[in-house]
């Protein structure tokens, strides 16, 4: 039998983001810009731009699949669009979302999702859910797998929310996001992504967390912003969520508008106050 060694790494080659770099710089106060991406070429046009994580989404059951939410996507359908995104990116953090079905029977079947989302290229993975999830979350980390959290508007709840609605909006719900954060963390889940919720509870959930949070629908307080890229290119069909903008408007390419996004996400321009709750 043939041994192949690898290449050594080119000096152009661009440095790999890792979970540790990724929590130095929210630590630093550097802002973190996350897309969503699905393949390869989106992937590398993203890294070019400068995007700094990638997210493999279940919302490709939306904006792929055509479905009215993201409960449909199976397993399969997001470990094919990882390997898509790892045969195109470099230098990003890839995170890959568990779908609805995947983690939620228990700790064995969480292992399992998780061990092939790592085997198809990603990073770390996203599980929904709020304190329930703490030992699912601690058994993952001490074997070794980086957890990203999701809180707030959870869309595979979609059912039991009753729709796509803002969450924390009173004392006592602000107070079970809060609680989430803390059973979550001290679980050891290394980032967190908070969805649809006010601006000051986004910025609360921020200061309490000691880990990147990164909002969708947060305010500008986050560690970092995250939106779908067909949102971020103004190519969803129906009308746009309030914390959307299309940054291809007015822009000649993709690529002006993927770094016009990562740029607003830097500076803080983005999200604005009509983006926030």
């Amino acid at each position: 039998m043939t041994s192949y060694a690898n290449p050594a790494p080119s000096a152009e080659r661009p440095k790999r983001l890792t979970v540790p770099a990724v929590a130095k710089m929210a630590a630093e106060g550097r802002k973190i810009a996350m897309l969503t991406a699905y393949d390869a070429s989106f992937a590398a046009l993203c890294e070019r731009a400068g995007v700094d994580v990638l997210l493999i989404g279940d919302s490709l059951g939306m904006v792929i699949q055509g479905h009215d939410t993201t409960l449909p996507v199976d397993l399969a359908d997001v470990l094919y669009h990882a390997r898509c995104v790892a045969a195109g990116s470099e230098r990003a953090l890839i995170i890959a979302d568990l779908p609805f079905g995947s983690y939620q029977a228990g700790i064995e079947q969480a292992y399992a999702a998780c061990a092939a989302a790592l085997k198809a290229g990603a990073h770390m993975v996203k599980l929904e859910g709020g304190a329930w999830l703490a030992p699912t979350v601690e058994f993952l980390v001490t074997r070794g797998i980086p957890v990203c959290g999701h809180i707030g508007l959870q869309p595979q709840s979609v059912n039991t929310l009753g729709g796509y609605r803002i969450q924390g909006k009173t004392g006592d719900a602000a107070a079970v996001l809060q609680a989430d954060l803390a059973a979550l963390t001290r679980a050891g889940a290394a980032m967190m992504i908070v969805e649809c919720v006010p601006r000051d509870v986004g910025a609360a959930l921020t200061r309490a967390a000691g880990i990147p949070v990164i909002g969708i629908g947060a305010g500008p307080e986050c560690s970092g912003q995250v939106l779908v890229i067909y949102d971020a290119l103004g190519l969803s069909t129906g009308r746009p969520a309030r914390f959307v903008r299309n940054f291809l408007a007015g822009r000649d390419s993709v690529e002006s508008a993927l770094g016009a996004y990562v740029a607003a996400v830097k500076d803080g321009s983005f999200p604005a106050a009509e983006h926030c709750f």
